[in-house]
């Protein structure tokens, strides 16, 4: 191989990488104008609130409410079972009613919580299937596309440059081995 068939490869390989560079960011901009049209498409993140200070105070002033709350709850019991030990049976009888409507009025309260619970429960599920589920899929869409444009670039750009060195380099030692370049 001569000096000017080299430099003729040269220049033919030279403008084949940059077609291939061309190529390459041509896709890389449809890709970006993509990524663009759905960002426009969905709301900007918030920003996270700093709340890292006031938290611990919120909390301990919640733990103390607690524990009073529960020792106030425990003492009113206790004085109540004394009161409900000295009293008639007639009087029990009739605390023994309002404990029952009570009873009745917090297994109310129990089913309508449980009711906002799978209304919950039902909205979240609809959430997940129609807002999560098409986020993962054009994630996997991106991904998937950013794994064929690698592949591309390592079969049409970095195998024929790596060619091309073994080419030279094979050249090189011929011309090392004729004593020509020396």
């Amino acid at each position: 191989m001569t000096l000017s068939e080299f430099s003729k490869v040269k220049v033919l390989f030279q403008k084949k990488v940059q077609n291939q560079l061309k190529l390459a960011v041509k896709m890389e901009e449809n890709q970006k104008t993509n990524i663009q049209s759905e960002q426009q498409t969905t709301p900007p993140p918030q920003p996270a609130m700093n709340e890292s200070q006031s938290v611990p105070e919120t909390d301990r002033k919640k733990v103390i409410l607690l524990i009073v709350g529960v020792v106030l709850i425990v003492g009113v019991a206790i004085a109540a079972l004394v009161l409900l030990l000295n009293q008639t049976p007639d009087t029990t009888s009739h605390i023994r009613d309002i404990f029952i409507i009570l009873m009745a009025l917090e297994s109310l309260l129990i089913g309508v919580a449980l009711v906002i619970l799978i209304t919950q429960l039902a909205i979240l599920i609809n959430l997940l299937q129609n807002e999560i589920k098409p986020i993962i899929h054009s994630t996997n869409e991106t991904v998937n596309t950013v794994k064929g444009t690698a592949e591309f670039l390592s079969n049409n750009l970095t195998e024929p440059v790596i060619k091309l060195n073994e080419y030279m380099a094979s050249f090189k030692k011929l011309l090392d081995l004729l004593k020509i370049g020396k």
